[in-house]
């Protein structure tokens, strides 16, 4: 029932539809990515045109083109699908992972709790950044499927603490003490219980790690720790960065992925802030209050303006 009544707010909520919009349109992007450029004549992303180099905006190549001579459009449209591919992948992983260990830290306590948060608390106190940037280094080359899972693999501890904490709340009410009670399995409780009042901290989770997956593959990029074959908006900010694109002027060429990755986590963080506004029963509240006094002070100010043309006309 909860799940239900939160999927009917989703649809209702203007944050939730409009970051759901454009990150389903980046998505079809990723999708028809591969047709667009196949089959569209000079939209093929690694093609070298030495006759347009350096080029602006213009009616042939809508966003220019590098250095190199390569469409800019068709590298942002190519990628879209290997950062969102990064993105989502590693926030599978972290999100996975943070239920893995968090759900049952929060649910069985005691010893269970204190190895898995031990385990949480270890992977919080580790330099991440410095250790993917040696892990990525090492493995450098080996493609955008090795980055999305040490992203993945390396970012899952704060959710975990997040999903521990709610999971914990969760099992000490009494609907679950008294199913406890009745000797109802764990597995049942958990998965059929204590998960779905989690969804939309899941959900919040998930979509924090699709913004972190995204920018994290752009920062690996420009840092020149990336696969150098494969194209993503982080290789080209990268490959912008390089051939000093800012120093010359050729603002088209890091620009558009900068803009789309902006816009992926703009999108991403209002279905976020709407799935918080409907799972978190305060802010539901607040919200309420809001609208409340609002068509309190509209529905006096409309009796005020008829008490006052009423007069008028008596006059």
């Amino acid at each position: 029932m909860r799940t239900g009544l939160l999927g009917a707010g989703l649809v209702r909520g203007w944050k939730v539809r409009v970051g759901l919009s454009v990150i389903g349109f980046f998505v079809l992007l990723a999708l028809l990515g591969p047709w667009l450029t196949a089959s569209v004549p000079g939209l093929d992303p690694r093609a070298n045109d030495l006759t347009a180099i350096g080029l602006p905006p213009s009616a042939e190549h809508w966003l220019g083109t590098t250095q190199f001579g390569q469409d800019v459009l068709a590298q942002t449209i190519e990628g879209a699908r290997g950062s969102l591919f990064v993105g989502f992948l590693s926030a599978v992983i972290g999100t996975a992972l943070a239920i893995l260990v968090g759900l049952p830290a929060g649910y069985f306590g005691g010893r269970t709790d204190s190895w898995l948060n031990f385990l949480s608390n270890l992977f919080i106190v580790m330099p991440v950044l410095p250790l993917i940037l040696i892990v990525a280094g090492y493995m450098q080359g080996t493609g955008l499927w090795v980055i999305a899972l040490i992203i993945g693999f390396f970012g899952w501890s704060g959710g975990a603490r997040t999903i521990r904490a709610q999971a914990m709340s969760v099992s000490n009410r009494d609907f679950v003490l008294a199913m406890r009670t009745l000797g109802e399995p764990h597995h049942r409780l958990l998965f059929h219980e204590v998960l779905p009042h989690l969804t939309g901290w899941i959900a919040a989770m998930f979509l924090s790690g699709v913004i972190g997956g995204v920018m994290a593959e752009a920062g690996l990029a420009f840092l020149g720790i990336s696969d150098s074959g494969a194209i993503s908006w982080g290789t080209m900010i990268q490959a912008a960065q390089q051939q000093s694109a800012v120093l010359r002027g050729m603002w088209w060429w890091f620009v558009p992925p900068g803009l789309c990755i902006a816009l992926v986590a703009t999108a991403a963080t209002l279905v976020n802030f709407g799935v918080d506004e409907l799972a978190n029963p305060k802010l539901r509240t607040v919200r309420r209050s809001v609208v409340r006094r609002t068509q309190d002070r509209a529905a006096e100010t409309a009796a005020e303006t008829a008490a006052e043309t009423s007069v008028g006309s008596d006059a």
